[in-house]
């Protein structure tokens, strides 16, 4: 140890330009509004950090307009990933589905190489969805999602991205996160056990259903309502990280996780819920059908996915807290609650 920290000192006297080794770094807001303003010719561009995440997400401003601008974690992201994402935004805006799409620099680029302390990173610049997050929708606001989601899927089932997005499959939502978990439930094998068996129980059914021929495509995998906003009845979709290939009836399921988890805490009925998740597939249904299969699958897709966010955790430091026996036991409780009302 004592070697190591005399290399690094003696790195640094000899040269000021020696960095110590770096994970992750927080870039500069009022460097990061100076880039933006030479890129994007937005003069008094300022900048401010609003959440991190997959990537760090900032505010910018300049007089009366607002954007946000992604900073990608290169260990979260590659480049094709990246530039995957951008392909699927801009095809989205093309047939005027409403979201978020990513601005080109005034090199016609949409994303920004940034020498970080940790290598390489990247930077984009999106359009600002205008409204705000709502917990509770009227009819009218779950015709307007439901429309957007079936035009989404409309479009993301016809197409192919020129670059490399991931699957999600038995393999990425139930396998790998229950081998990525394990270490994590060493204290809690009885959760550990259920989480395994659980898995199993979705695995067999799915396939009894036939997932393998539900209708497929790219599948935004988040629909929860931090990711879309309303501006009265209008929907903006956004947040396009979790972007992946799979069944598209995964994006109904994650808007009626939603759904369930507002019944559990109480913030609203059996029945208000019910209302609401009938509306959104009402209009949902105008773009695409649903079959009886499809539908059934939705509570058996689930454990998966709660499986897959557990795993992403794991290979995320901001979230190494919710890995702890405490939270993981607090985290299977509540979904062992909502899978056995749930599940037949």
């Amino acid at each position: 140890m004592r070697g190591f920290f005399m290399y690094f000192t003696t790195q640094t006297h000899n040269s000021m330009t020696t960095i110590f080794p770096t994970l992750y770094s927080t870039l500069l807001p009022s460097a990061l509004a100076t880039m933006v303003s030479c890129n994007y010719n937005l003069p008094d561009t300022n900048c401010s950090l609003i959440m991190r995440g997959v990537s760090d997400t900032y505010m910018l401003t300049a007089g009366e307009e607002k954007c946000i601008l992604k900073i990608y974690r290169s260990s979260q992201r590659t480049y094709n990933q990246i530039k995957a994402e951008m392909e699927l935004l801009l095809t989205l805006k093309e047939h005027n589905v409403s979201i978020s799409w990513p601005l080109a620099d005034s090199n016609g680029e949409h994303i920004i190489r940034l020498n970080a302390a940790e290598g390489e990173r990247y930077a984009v610049v999106f359009t600002f969805a205008r409204g705000k997050v709502l917990g509770q929708f009227n009819d009218a606001q779950m015709q307007s999602l439901g429309d957007a989601i079936g035009r989404f899927h409309e479009i993301s089932s016809k197409i192919t991205l020129c670059d490399e997005r991931w699957n999600y499959n038995f393999q990425t939502t139930l396998h790998e996160p229950l081998k990525l978990l394990q270490n994590y439930f060493t204290d809690l094998p009885e959760e550990y056990q259920w989480l395994q068996e659980t898995a199993a129980r979705c695995e067999k059914k799915l396939t009894e259903l036939g997932i393998e021929n539900f209708p497929k495509g790219y599948c935004h995998f988040d629909f929860l309502p931090l990711n879309f906003h309303f501006d009265g009845d209008n929907v903006t979709l956004f947040d396009f990280d979790f972007l992946g290939y799979g069944c598209l009836v995964s994006d109904i399921m994650s808007f009626r996780v939603h759904l369930m988890l507002d019944v559990n805490y109480k913030k609203i009925t059996t029945e208000e819920a019910e209302k609401t998740y009938t509306s959104f597939l009402s209009a949902y249904g105008k773009h695409r059908s649903l079959s009886e299969n499809e539908l059934a699958a939705v509570p058996y897709l689930m454990p998966g996915w709660w499986l897959y966010y557990m795993g992403f955790y794991t290979t995320h430091d901001q979230f190494y807290t919710m890995l702890q026996p405490t939270h993981l036991k607090v985290r299977v409780n509540m979904i062992r609650q909502l899978v056995e009302q749930h599940l037949k």
